[in-house]
């Protein structure tokens, strides 16, 4: 049998079959800095990581262009000043139904961990106060 290498993007319709030693690589995902604003726009086809630093009190604005079932971060870091506060677009649903309020420490990083579960439906929960081991 001949050998197939692909080179490039394939796409497979119907039923594939793989009979020999088939390799798959970890798919590669930067990280997405969002423009810091009075409303923190996300478009989910720029990625499924992001990065916010904030440096006022924001809002975190409905993605635009999500998927169902799409899955993916957004770390939230308080500026030199700190204090600074988020409020969520109506998508976001919380444990409890209860946003959660940010660390408030200068250059903490909190984590919000996402999950789309309908079209107007986004899970979440944050993680807070990443830091370096003492």
């Amino acid at each position: 049998a001949a050998a197939n290498t692909f080179t490039s993007t394939n796409t497979f319709n119907g039923l594939s079959s793989f009979t020999s030693t088939t390799t798959f690589t970890q798919v590669d995902s930067p990280i997405v800095t969002l423009t810091d604003a009075a409303s923190v726009a996300v478009n989910f086809n720029t990625g499924n990581h992001f990065l916010v630093s904030l440096a006022g009190n924001r809002t975190l604005e409905n993605p635009t262009n999500g998927k169902v079932g799409q899955v993916g971060h957004i770390y939230i870091v308080q500026d030199g000043t700190g204090n600074r506060t988020l409020s969520y677009g109506d998508m976001y649903n919380f444990p409890s139904g209860t946003a959660p309020v940010l660390t408030s420490v200068s250059g903490s990083v909190d984590l919000l961990v996402f999950s789309q579960r309908a079209t107007s439906v986004l899970d979440a929960v944050i993680i807070k106060d990443f830091k370096v081991p003492v």
